[in-house]
């Protein structure tokens, strides 16, 4: 049952958001209490949906007065539970959707400074509209917030170029959980004055603050694409390939993703608008996007040249190079519907770890063979960015297996696969973050300095434990 928060505190919360900044309407409530997978499902005393940086200081502040736990959301697009509040009922959840303004842009600076509730794709088109790039790209940017990827270090598909959410931000502007406002919006590439304190908010998943606003590193718009798709036998090719990509073409490669032909079986067989775009099935598959500032670069000459002297070489057996956007948007549908298909075929087990670049097909090759081992039968889908280190592992069930049978050997799997990552030097949460779903395994794999250092931070900084109870950090004797 819901547990009763104090009519006084309510009261004020809602005073200091108006009318338009609150509802304990159940309809309304219940899409921001269940996660997007639907693995957690929790209650709130009260939705907030504050306008403004102030009117998030002061609900922070009554709750922190009165020791009343709040959950921060953005687009409640997370995969770890992050976002959604313990099924207590104590907590005011706080949706930043309201907070939705470009307050500046300043394209010789090469900076954008966005509230928190701005949609990623949103924030995209407003530095395409000023000629820059934010490269933030994800499968969600039409949905998530940009607080949200902050607050989560998200990833996506232009790490390898450009780096993940922590490396896109200058500065920060966070609500701290006695209601304080931290104002670290300054748009400068050198400050040697201290602590970066803005790296302690980002992938601290709302447990140490609220980013309510952010200043974000933009780019040159790239003027040349080019998008091609290669076939492979074995997986230390794609390394050898990799290299040679980022050598050719003065390291312009935007994206390199793996696909295995499994995960393209899936996609031919769930999802209608996909083809397969080689003439002979391989075992694996590369996705390879190089990107350039400036018109006629010679990149598509230079990936050629390397594809051509790859297949030469016996690297791989077969490509083919998007002759336009259309084809080369038909290529990265492949990418984007294997995820699809999965959710289609019944879903599947899934883990976002990374190794090493060098360690990958070390890693399959273990993982792979030592799921198969205690589940035969198993079909493992490891597919994601092999460019930077981070592969999604994903595990369908054997043939004919019963669906609640095969997700109760998830703890099981968990360790096997985690248990290689750990002993590869890699980490079992590579861009989707910890939230609920990892906070308790983490302590199977981070050093107790590790975790005593966290522990440290977060009674620093939210003494009184109110801000996203239950998240990121396990409690001590874990």
């Amino acid at each position: 049952m819901t547990q009763a928060v104090p009519p006084a505190v309510l009261a004020a919360i809602k005073d200091a958001v108006g009318p338009q900044g609150w509802t304990d309407d159940p309809e309304a409530m219940a899409p921001h209490l269940t996660d997007q997978r639907g693995a957690y499902t929790g209650r709130a005393a009260l939705l907030v949906r504050p306008g403004s940086t102030a009117e998030v200081a002061a609900v922070v502040r009554i709750c922190a007065e009165a020791g009343v736990p709040v959950v921060p959301q953005g687009g409640n697009t997370g995969l770890v539970g992050g976002a959604t509040p313990s099924e207590r009922g104590d907590a005011i959840l706080i949706a930043l959707s309201r907070m939705n303004r470009v307050r500046a842009i300043d394209p010789v600076n090469y900076t954008m400074t966005v509230e928190a509730g701005c949609i990623l794709q949103q924030v995209q088109e407003a530095a395409a509209a000023a000629d820059r790039l934010f490269p933030l790209s994800l499968g969600a940017e039409g949905s998530c917030q940009i607080g949200g990827n902050l607050s989560t270090n998200a990833g996506g598909i232009a790490v390898l170029r450009y780096g993940n959410a922590r490396e896109l931000v200058l500065g920060l502007e966070v609500v701290l959980p006695d209601g304080r406002v931290w104002d670290g919006l300054r748009g400068l590439r050198k400050d040697n004055t201290g602590y970066d304190l803005k790296q302690l908010f980002i992938g601290a998943e709302g447990t140490l603050g609220i980013i309510t606003a952010a200043v974000l590193k933009l780019f040159p718009r790239p003027r040349e694409r080019t998008t091609a798709f290669a076939g492979l036998e074995a997986l230390p090719a794609a390394l050898t390939l990799l290299d040679r990509c980022r050598t050719a073409s003065g390291d312009a490669v935007t994206s390199f993703e793996l696909i295995p032909r499994f995960g393209l079986d899936l996609a031919l067989r769930y999802v209608a608008d996909v083809t397969d775009p080689l003439a002979e099935p391989h075992p694996w598959y590369l996705l390879i996007e190089l990107s350039a500032t400036v018109p006629e670069s010679g990149i598509p000459a230079a990936l050629e040249r390397t594809l051509a002297a790859a297949l030469e070489d016996g690297l791989i057996q077969d490509a083919t190079i998007a002759g336009s956007v259309d084809q080369a948007r038909r290529l990265w549908r492949i990418r984007e519907a294997i995820v699809e298909a999965q959710r289609l075929a019944g879903g599947g087990i899934k883990h976002d770890v990374s190794v090493p670049v060098s360690r990958i097909p070390d890693f399959i090759e273990r993982a792979s063979h030592a799921v198969t081992e205690a589940l035969p039968g198993v079909r493992p889908v490891p597919f994601g960015h092999l460019g930077d280190g981070n592969i999604h592992f994903n595990l369908c069930p054997p043939e004919k297996m019963d669906r609640d049978a095969f997700f109760a050997r998830r703890p099981e799997m968990n360790r096997l696969v985690h248990d290689i990552v750990a002993e590869l030097g890699g980490s079992i949460s590579a861009e989707h973050g910890l939230g609920q779903l990892k906070r308790e395994e983490i302590t199977r794999y981070k050093s107790a300095v590790e975790l005593d250092l966290m522990r440290r931070i977060k009674a620093a900084l939210d003494p009184r434990g109110i801000m996203n109870p239950g998240k990121v950090v396990p409690p001590a004797g874990n």
